[in-house]
């Protein structure tokens, strides 16, 4: 068996990214080695036809994978990538997804040859429409980038940088994110329902308007701003609205602050 990557944790995530790799044909089933302690867990990745096991010792010996995907909880990281400590002489890249978790982290763990990609994913990614941002150490070879990059895809977006320390705003940005979006139709569900529209409805709006109006914005060659001018009338109803939410820059302010208190949140976790 030729195992091409090891995955370390097949929870929602890692099962998600799992599932994109082979759907999209990117790995094939038979590459890729699952190592999860929670058995029911194990059995999901089982049956798309991947090795399984519970410990990482079960790997055979004579592997030497392309890449270790890391993707536990960060305060079970130090223990985990423990185990895959036979993999750091330079030959196998780590790839984590854990928040929070610097890539000194993995470099104090695995030595000073091992070539690591920190990556912050979001949780649409479940769904191949996510977003990924990546930083690698300088060990990491373009080869490897591409390569990192091309089975991320699979999930969704990808977009690098070259400073680890945004990885703090990234995490406000686009990992916290996807909440900030929840809550907006949760709370443009209230509002129809409080201007008299039936539950159901309002909650059918409130998605789909935002579905539809992000969906729009991505597959447009225009910029948000002029789509937002598009649809706003002079002295209409839209025009109306806008004037309570752009007045005094209220919304722009209020995302400006939660992002800045998540990039703070985040700083504070790192240490």
């Amino acid at each position: 068996m030729t195992i091409r990557l090891v995955l370390a944790g097949c929870g929602n995530m890692g099962y998600a990214m799992l599932s994109g790799w082979l759907k999209s044909g990117k790995l094939a089933p038979s590459a890729v080695f699952v190592v999860e302690p929670n058995a029911e867990l194990r059995q999901r990745a089982a049956t798309l036809g991947c090795a399984t096991s519970a410990d990482a010792s079960e790997i055979p010996a004579d592997a030497v994978p392309d890449l270790v995907v890391i993707a536990v909880k960060p305060q079970v990281i130090r223990d985990v990538t423990a185990d895959y400590k036979r993999f750091g002489d330079g030959r196998t890249t780590f790839v984590s997804i854990a928040a929070g978790t610097p890539v000194a982290t993995f470099e104090d763990i695995l030595g000073n040859r091992a070539p690591v990609v920190r990556c912050m994913p979001n949780t649409p990614a479940s769904i191949g429409k996510g977003m990924m941002v990546v930083f690698s150490n300088p060990l990491v070879s373009d080869d490897t980038k591409r390569f990192v990059a091309d089975l991320l895809s699979a999930s969704g977006e990808v977009a690098t940088i070259d400073d680890e320390g945004l990885m703090d705003a990234v995490t406000a940005v686009s990992g916290s994110g996807p909440a900030y979006i929840f809550h907006f139709i949760e709370a443009l569900t209230v509002a129809a329902e409080k201007a008299g529209l039936p539950t159901a409805t309002a909650r059918l709006l409130a998605m789909q308007t935002v579905y539809g109006a992000a969906s729009l914005a991505v597959e447009s060659q225009e910029d948000p701003g002029v789509l937002r001018q598009q649809v706003t009338s002079p002295n209409g109803t839209t025009a109306a609205a806008l004037g309570v939410l752009m007045g005094e820059d209220r919304l722009t302010n209020l995302l400006t602050q939660a992002v800045e208190a998540a990039r703070l949140r985040s700083i504070e976790l790192g240490k």
